[in-house]
């Protein structure tokens, strides 16, 4: 397993009106973050907010392409970013109790916190397909270019971490700046990773060390 150190690379926030950051995705030309009672379309050049969406935005967020997905309490809605409307609904599997989200290959991927899983489930009907297990707190889930990725908050630290979809063995690992911990995760696709800081209200650009 190769084991190093992320480097923040740049800091955007805190945001005025906005405690936490909770689910973080990317849509090609926006970051999209979830704040509680609404979502929040980033500009990553100038850092602000250019869009706001209101919908209860509790944890993981995700982007298919097309749509936004939003974890809020115990249901996952599917919204256009163009209106804000709420297209569909599903159950979350945590029934509330869920972290990260993320899309690849047509299905959702979900983060269980303490469960210490990742469920991949059906966008159209909730439904468990299977389960991935961690060794510590799922937070952020994210895939790029075949690899599933997710970050961690345990008592000791945060890191992000390579793993093996089918077995859940980590490939590759990386430890966060101590007090920089990771609540929602996207790839911009380009070697860097949006990070939602939690209770700091910041997001951070973060770079994995080269190979």
């Amino acid at each position: 397993m190769k084991h190093g150190r992320a480097e923040v690379i740049r800091e955007y926030g805190p945001f005025p009106g906005t405690d936490k950051v909770n689910g973080v995705t990317f849509d090609g030309l926006h970051v999209w973050f979830a704040s509680g009672d609404r979502l929040n379309a980033v500009d990553p050049k100038s850092g602000t907010i250019v869009k706001t969406i209101d919908v209860a935005a509790h944890a993981g967020t995700a982007f298919d392409g097309r749509h936004l997905f939003q974890i809020g309490e115990d249901r996952i809605h599917k919204i256009d970013p163009a209106t804000g409307k709420i297209l569909s609904t599903i159950p979350a599997p945590g029934h509330g109790n869920d972290s990260g989200l993320a899309w690849a290959e047509g299905m959702l991927w979900v983060g269980q916190y303490r469960d210490r899983k990742i469920y991949q489930i059906d966008p159209e009907t909730g439904a468990v397909v299977r389960s991935i297990e961690s060794n510590r707190f799922v937070t952020g889930v994210s895939w790029v270019d075949g690899e599933l990725w997710h970050a961690t908050l345990d008592g000791d630290g945060s890191d992000i971490r390579h793993i093996d979809a089918e077995t859940g063995e980590v490939l590759e690992k990386f430890d966060m700046p101590k007090d920089a911990g990771v609540s929602g995760m996207e790839h911009d696709g380009s070697g860097q990773m949006f990070c939602g800081g939690g209770d700091s209200g910041k997001i951070r650009v973060v770079r994995k060390p080269p190979a």
